[in-house]
């Protein structure tokens, strides 16, 4: 590791712990030229698969655009920011066991929905509704009822 004061390799490693529920590595280390400290954060580097679009478009997995989603269908709801952190967190630990190297947009957004099932009923159908197009009152009620009876 170099050590950003003087630029030098040498630096060594004074204390490690884990952080983030034990998804980060956070040392402590210390540079044995200029004797600076600084810490680095250390996690393992995970691919997830690529998107297929609708229009058979390819295009990588964009946590953006999925913490976009959820917070847009969640907005105005009472859900934590750690439970939406923890259900996108979920989702691409979903994506990944898939062990597929592309997967398609209607995967994606199915398993969403079943996450914002269970995180909250009202995100659920407002999601259900723009990605299905609902276009009238009556799917709404038809989505509704089917939520009512699961």
């Amino acid at each position: 590791m170099f050590c950003p004061f003087c630029s030098q390799q040498e630096t060594k490693v004074i204390d490690s712990r884990l952080v983030s529920d034990g998804a980060q590595v956070r040392r402590r280390r210390q540079c044995t030229i200029c004797n600076e400290r600084f810490t680095t954060f250390e996690a393992a580097e995970l691919v997830l698969p690529g998107v297929v679009k609708r229009d058979s478009t390819r295009e990588p997995f964009n946590e953006n655009k999925l913490r976009a989603g959820l917070t847009r269908a969640l907005e105005k709801r009472p859900v934590s920011a750690e439970a939406i952190e923890k259900c996108i967190h979920q989702i691409k630990s979903s994506l990944r066991a898939t062990g597929e190297r592309e997967v398609k947009s209607e995967f994606v957004g199915e398993l969403i929905m079943q996450h914002l099932k269970m995180l909250d009923k009202v995100a659920y159908v407002r999601f259900a509704s723009v990605y299905r197009s609902f276009e009238d009152v009556k799917e709404f009620g038809e989505e509704i009822a089917r939520l009512s009876d699961d």
